[in-house]
């Protein structure tokens, strides 16, 4: 077999193959004499049909199966021979496939790129510093109530928290606008759900009060006709609730898990939830300003092929959370809408993947078990959902690929200087997107 190779542009690769006829024409005859064992052809015998007829009748689409996997084995092989690694499926271009002469192919191929790893030493990372204290247990229990707790009418003025139902109408220069009317609509005061204003307009309002309000919508907002729009609301408040908390006694605590042990132990498994919250948060943080970091300090070409396969499953999550991905023309979900999330993964994943080959990372159990422990904690029969992951391979191997992911973070960690920041509890769990933004 001759090989060459030559490099075409940036990442692609063309490669002339060159078969012997001879180790084709022989795996040809010898698929047309196992052939002539089991076909049958009327006026002959099950296994006596002469190899002549045999190849008369179905010569051509054997030797179209051989020359298949000639290809495809031919490809294997002399990728291993140039030690080229190729990043998805290559474009086969047949030149000479005509039998008794030496068959030839082209190949054209994209090879995943060369990464040197960058150093690391002057990154500098951000980690907040936090404790979960009695005033965040006392909170979060807050929190927990309000989730359980019911609306029930009250006979007096509306209120934040409060949930009020309405009727409205919106008019600009005196006139109704599109989207602007709604009758029974309830809406819960201090939500922001509604345009800035609106909610503290209907504060103070009692059920059966009307009132007019004077409000602008926001220079952002979505509408053209109504962006910076000085427009007014006739509001009618038809009912007034306020929402009723549980008291923290059997019954509430069974709501989350708690069968015995009564408040003390609520609030134990209360704590260790938030503790558990606070160490994901401020994991999460720090490996977010790792990842940055990563492909701040990289710069390579990423094979077409990968970015291509990482849209199409960045385009499919995505049609999925819009209804199971369910009579959806995927043709609404352009490949630019996802092309820099996609590149950012591909790059990631690559030199995530040359950090784990330089450091001679390999997944460690005691680590995997730690996980599954963590992730199984938050059911009623841990053990249960461990056996379950283990019985999985698939489930299984993500939890793997997670754990060998956080060893190689933590890898990388350990070369750049890390900034302790002393923060409270909300503070270290807020998104980071959020924390920017407060």
């Amino acid at each position: 077999m001759q090989v060459s190779l030559e490099t075409t542009n940036g990442l692609e690769r063309r490669m002339t193959v060159t078969v012997p006829s001879a180790s084709v024409d022989a795996q040809v005859e010898e698929r047309i004499k196992q052939a002539s064992k089991t076909v049958k052809i009327n006026g002959f015998r099950n296994g006596k049909v002469p190899l002549k007829v045999v190849k008369q009748r179905f010569g051509g689409g054997i030797r179209q199966e051989v020359l298949g996997d000639a290809i495809n084995r031919a490809f294997y092989e002399a990728v291993q021979a140039e030690k080229v690694r190729p990043a998805g499926a290559p474009n086969i271009e047949p030149k000479n496939l005509e039998e008794g002469s030496d068959i030839e192919f082209v190949a054209t191929f994209e090879v995943y790129p060369e990464i040197e790893l960058a150093d690391m030493s002057a990154v500098e990372v951000t980690k907040p510093v936090a404790e979960v204290n009695e005033d965040d247990i006392n909170n979060m229990i807050e929190i927990l109530r309000k989730q359980q707790g019911e609306f029930v009418e009250v006979d007096r003025a509306a209120a934040e928290g409060d949930k009020v139902n309405i009727n409205y109408v919106g008019t600009k220069d005196g006139e109704e606008f599109e989207g602007g009317k709604a009758e029974g609509s309830d809406l819960t005061l201090g939500s922001k759900q509604m345009i800035p204003g609106f909610e503290d307009g209907i504060a103070g309002m009692k059920a059966g009060e009307e009132r007019t309000i004077d409000v602008t919508f926001p220079e952002e907002y979505h509408s053209e006709e109504l962006k910076g729009a000085a427009v007014q609301f006739a509001i009618t408040v038809n009912k007034v609730e306020a929402q009723q908390l549980p008291e923290l006694d059997d019954a509430f605590f069974e709501k989350y898990g708690v069968s015995e042990g009564g408040e003390e132990k609520f609030r134990e498994e209360v704590a260790a939830n938030m503790a558990r919250e606070l160490k994901n948060a401020v994991t999460n943080k720090v490996k977010t300003q790792v990842m940055d970091a990563l492909v701040e300090k990289h710069e390579f070409d990423v094979p077409a092929a990968l970015l291509t396969n990482e849209i199409a499953q960045l385009r499919q999550q995505m049609m999925q959370q819009f209804g199971g991905g369910q009579n959806i023309d995927p043709s609404i979900l352009p490949d630019d809408l996802f092309k820099d999330q996609a590149e950012r993964r591909v790059k990631l994943g690559l030199v995530m993947g040359e950090v784990i080959s330089a450091k001679k990372l390999t997944v460690a159990q005691d680590l995997v078990d730690a996980k599954l422990a963590e992730v199984a904690s938050t059911y009623q029969d841990p053990q249960e959902v461990i056996d379950y992951y283990k019985g999985n391979q698939e489930l299984l191997s993500g939890i793997q690929n997670v754990v060998l992911e956080d060893q190689a973070v933590e890898a990388i960690i350990a070369d750049v200087k890390v900034v302790e920041t002393e923060v409270s509890y909300d503070e270290a769990i807020k998104p980071a997107d959020q924390a920017a933004n407060a």
